[in-house]
């Protein structure tokens, strides 16, 4: 007997592959080897080998068994591929809307909760050095009343009689294809495999209720804007003993009017004067966490960047910190005193420059020129 394949290269998938993966490869090779499509000799195998596949794989339970074990678990029971009982039924359920892959699953197993998400939003320094605080989230919980059940103390629900607990019925078609099994979710239990016929009070038969709830976050040092912070079974409670599902913390950071961040280095602008910037100077800068002396070298230019190592975010991963960048911006006075006007001309006539004044007169001379005056 032929050795089986990989299942995952059955479907000519990774290992890692998503459902929507899984399902989206079973797809397209079901309908390339579908005996009624495909007449070459070994379409009927693969089409049987790729359900096989795919029914293995598609099942979160029957997946894990088989990472784990591969084709050798005694207890797993893969194979067999039912290709008379409902091969072609899948398909078409799956390409014309109907149960979406038909295959039985148990609608009384246990069931994790949804994921939830909140989005917090932090003052710049907040995300720079970290926070802890506590905030209420609204998630769904198992009701204590009857224990998850929806049933009324006292009271069980009672298994389906039109679908005998397996939450689906069966709809035979006839169709251009042959005979057609269409699988869905049972009119009569809506799915659930059972009858509820005296609900309990506080759910309303749901099993479950809504509560507000405490969570503590403890928010790390360097965290940015758009990080997502992940709290392990806060989520919804689970269905019938499954587990909780996950809250995720979405964080948004507010600007600051001094800092700008850019990873875990800042970046911030200080103004010199024309003195300063010419003469050097040793100048006060504000940092995250205290103010420090910065020298500024004579003949220093608008626009020139000094590093403050050390000085910036504390890294999210890692030891250490970002550093800090002073970006060093020429202020121009926009009143001077007739003092400060003429000894700024005695400078620019030691300079070699041009006054305004003098460059003024040049344009003035240049229009006349256009002109032809």
């Amino acid at each position: 007997m032929a050795e089986k394949r990989d299942y995952y290269e059955v479907l000519g998938i990774e290992k890692g592959a998503s459902d929507q993966d899984i399902k989206a490869s079973y797809r397209k090779l079901a309908r390339k080897y579908h005996p009624d499509v495909n007449k070459a000799d070994d379409a009927e195998t693969k089409f049987k080998e790729v359900k096989e596949a795919y029914d293995v794989l598609s099942d979160g339970q029957k997946r894990a068994q088989y990472d784990q074990y591969g084709h050798q678990d005694p207890n797993q029971g893969f194979g067999g591929g039912d290709f008379s009982g409902g091969g072609f039924s899948d398909i078409f359920d799956m390409f014309f809307g109907g149960g979406g892959g038909g295959r039985s699953r148990n609608p009384n197993a246990p069931q994790r909760g949804n994921d939830l998400q909140y989005t917090m939003t932090l003052e710049f320094k907040e995300a720079v050095f970290g926070k802890e605080i506590d905030i209420t989230i609204p998630r769904t919980e198992s009701c204590d009343t009857c224990n998850g059940s929806g049933a009324k103390p006292g009271t069980q629900p009672e298994v389906c009689t039109v679908c005998h607990g397996s939450g689906q019925e069966e709809v035979v078609q006839n169709t251009p294809f042959g005979r057609m099994v269409n699988r869905r979710a049972c009119s009569n239990c809506g799915g659930n495999g059972k009858i509820i016929k005296e609900k309990c009070s506080t759910c309303s038969g749901s099993g479950h209720v809504k509560k507000q709830r405490k969570v503590h976050i403890r928010i790390p040092a360097g965290v940015d804007d758009g990080a997502q912070l992940r709290m392990t079974g806060e989520g919804d409670g689970g269905l019938r003993g499954g587990p909780a599902g996950d809250l995720y913390i979405v964080i948004r950071v507010k600007a600051d009017e001094f800092f700008d961040r850019e990873g875990d280095d800042i970046y911030c602008e200080v103004p010199l004067t024309f003195a300063q910037a010419a003469l050097g100077d040793e100048i006060e800068i504000p940092t995250l966490t205290e103010k420090v002396k910065l020298k500024i070298p004579a003949g220093t230019q608008t626009g020139t960047y000094f590093r403050l190592r050390g000085k910036g975010v504390p890294r999210l991963r890692g030891t250490g910190q970002g550093d800090q960048h002073v970006k060093v911006v020429l202020i121009t006075p926009s009143k001077l005193t007739d003092e400060q006007k003429d000894l700024l001309r005695q400078f620019s006539g030691l300079s070699g420059e041009q006054t305004h004044e003098q460059e003024q007169s040049f344009f003035d001379r240049m229009k006349r020129a256009f002109r032809g005056d």
